[in-house]
């Protein structure tokens, strides 16, 4: 078996192990879709890498208005990997107490709201205080952990609570401890990582689902599609409206922040 074989393999594994969680896949999206037909917002979280699964969900093709991005780029800047806005600041910048209240305070939360936390360990400061931050706030939070790495490993947080200390559902990525999938002989470190493979597969799982909700509720959403499949005209009317829609569904975010 090769590399490509073993690694494909462990895919298919992946697979199985998101099509387990349906029960929990239905309920965050029964949660997001409540929240964005009540003209509310879905916050998505995640540092380091993490920051895919954020990018996967909200903007691009086959996704639609509703989804609030959240991406500090200090947490999740990484093409330069050294010197200047490096890895090395990123990583001690995720595990800094207080940032994820200070983010939080540029916006004007609701109970209304709900959010995704993705970290695949569940132990980094920021991520974890950012769930923290939301259920204070009355938000339901989703967390999105590889459930495996996150029990072996140690909480950077004082206290050891972990994102799933602080998540009103759990979903798993299924990806193994440490992440890195595959073994080679004469290389004492696994590679390839499955963290993103599962992660891909649940978000886009949970954005099909809401959309279907959408649907059924006489508000079907806008899905910025691609001009080979709905024409130009029509694609350039999805992308400007649904921009728009995120605009407008932003700026309920912005207009009530501070004290009243």
């Amino acid at each position: 078996m090769t590399p490509t074989d073993s690694y494909l393999t462990k895919a298919r594994a992946l697979v199985d192990a998101v099509a387990a969680q349906q029960a929990a896949i239905q309920q965050a999206a029964d949660w997001f879709a409540q929240t964005i037909l009540a003209g509310r917002m879905v916050h998505l979280f995640g540092s380091g890498h993490s920051r895919i699964m954020v990018e996967e969900m909200w903007p691009r093709y086959g996704s639609f208005p509703g989804f609030n991005p959240i991406v500090e780029l200090s947490l999740s800047f990484h093409n330069l990997v050294v010197g200047a806005n490096g890895q090395r600041q990123a990583m001690f910048l995720e595990n800094v107490s207080g940032l994820a209240e200070r983010i939080l305070r540029n916006y004007a939360l609701s109970t209304a709201d709900s959010a995704l936390v993705i970290s695949s360990s569940g132990c980094n400061v920021v991520p974890i205080e950012m769930a923290e931050q939301f259920r204070r706030r009355g938000v339901r939070v989703v967390a999105l952990v590889s459930l495996a790495h996150a029990k072996a490993s140690t909480s950077r947080r004082a206290d050891g609570k972990k994102l799933t200390d602080f998540a009103d559902l759990i979903l798993d990525t299924g990806a193994p401890v440490g992440d890195a999938m595959i073994r080679l002989d004469g290389l004492d470190t696994p590679v390839a990582p499955g963290s993103t493979v599962g992660g891909c597969l649940l978000v886009n799982s949970i954005k099909a689902e809401v959309a279907a909700r959408l649907v059924a509720a006489g508000k079907p959403p806008k899905v910025l599609s691609a001009g080979v499949v709905v024409g130009a005209a029509r694609a350039t009317e999805l992308f400007e409206t649904a921009y728009d829609e995120h605009a407008h569904r932003l700026a309920k975010l912005y207009e009530n922040v501070g004290p009243a």
